[in-house]
């Protein structure tokens, strides 16, 4: 494996969303990451026609019975050489199958015990169920999203099961094993989807404590209230994406749509946004979304066309940049960050459920005998 976390092993216990995700970024990294998947959803499959998954990109996988005492035994000596561990169970899980933190910990205690959940291990709301609309909508994540006099506009799942969970988790579990390595110690990362999402909304409580945001949703810079920081549609019922803030951008965009040197009002005066706003609705429908593109790339007008997910991978920029990359025939976002001195290598594709649990056991030590008696009693699949 190539990359910054070459060298780093993680134990992955399968799950939905955000900690697959947290595996994945860590996976792209270089780290070698074992997913332990159930052994009940072991049902073979051609390694030359990978599952769709594109979130278990990049791990061996080892089909585990974790009711079965072998199987959990069997987990609990893969984390003795580990890094970290992850898992995204409801709290208290972990611990009734016997591979929480104490046990794991007991055997590696230089091990990082990433957990990821919606509310948190602890708290009134820890042992409910939940999803990310729920837990952005607590964080005072979701309420600000959505235009003036509309309801708020859920933002995909992108807040809070992967900026403020995956993302986080995988951050939370990078600062652990630093630690680790220092202190001689590992520890357990709680991350919440609820704590993360709040803080990706620290600029906005900032905003309000210097009193340049409203509560009222859709009236603000940033959240289409104004008319220099929002989407257009075009002749052609396309769209195109304005972000002209700073006041050189904002002379540009004036410049290009025409409106320069009109008895314009202050570019800051929230009162007239609304009346710009379909102004530029009307210039913006006169032309196509190409047409726009031709006129406003280059310009420091701060303008992209709003592309669908097919033409944002064919798109020049990204093809420039290598954005996208094609694994197993299936164009998918390549490993970001980039690092110039440790690259990351193109991601392998998802595997099948236990598609490596021979050779993953081999690995840590596990004898054939061995290995053919787990295979018998169904602890391992």
């Amino acid at each position: 494996m190539a990359g910054p976390l070459a060298g780093i092993t993680v134990v992955e216990l399968a799950g939905l969303g955000p900690a697959p995700y947290c595996g994945m970024l860590l996976a792209d990294m270089g780290a070698e990451v074992i997913r332990i998947d159930r052994a009940q959803n072991v049902s073979g499959g051609d390694p030359e026609r990978p599952p769709g998954d594109l979130l278990a990109r990049g791990r061996r996988s080892i089909g585990v019975d974790l009711k079965s005492p072998e199987g959990v035994d069997v987990v609990l000596r893969l984390v003795e050489t580990a890094d970290a561990l992850i898992e995204g169970f409801r709290p208290g899980v972990a611990e009734r199958l016997g591979i929480g933190p104490d046990e794991c910990l007991a055997r590696n205690p230089r091990l990082v015990y990433g957990r990821m959940t919606g509310w948190g291990q602890d708290g009134p709301y820890a042992s409910t169920a939940g999803h990310d609309i729920n837990y952005i909508a607590l964080a005072g994540a979701l309420d600000p999203i959505g235009r003036a006099g509309q309801p708020p506009t859920p933002p995909l799942n992108l807040v809070g099961d992967f900026g403020g969970g995956g993302m986080m988790l995988a951050f939370g579990v990078a600062c652990g094993i630093i630690e680790a390595r220092t202190s001689g110690q590992g520890q357990v990362i709680d991350a919440a989807m609820v704590d993360g999402a709040a803080s990706l909304m620290t600029m906005t409580h900032g905003f309000r404590a210097m009193g340049v945001w409203e509560d009222e949703r859709g009236t603000n810079m940033l959240d289409t209230g104004a008319h220099f920081y929002d989407v257009y549609e075009t002749a052609d019922g396309l769209y195109v994406s304005i972000g002209s803030i700073e006041p050189q951008f904002y002379a540009e965009l004036l410049r290009l749509t025409g409106l320069e040197g009109e008895d314009l009002p202050w570019q800051l005066d929230r009162a007239q946004w609304p009346a710009m706003k379909e102004r530029l609705a009307a210039i913006f429908r006169t032309k196509t979304r190409d047409e726009w593109c031709a006129l406003m790339e280059g310009t420091d007008v701060c303008f992209a066309p709003v592309l669908s997910i097919p033409e944002a991978v064919a798109h020049s920029h990204n093809v420039a940049r290598g954005t996208f990359v094609e694994v197993a025939g299936v164009p998918q976002p390549g490993p970001a960050p980039r690092f110039l001195r440790t690259p990351a290598d193109v991601p392998a594709p998802p595997a099948h459920p236990g598609q490596h649990t021979d050779d993953v056991l081999a690995k840590a030590g596990f004898d054939a005998d061995r290995i053919a008696k787990l295979r018998a009693s169904g602890a391992v699949a």
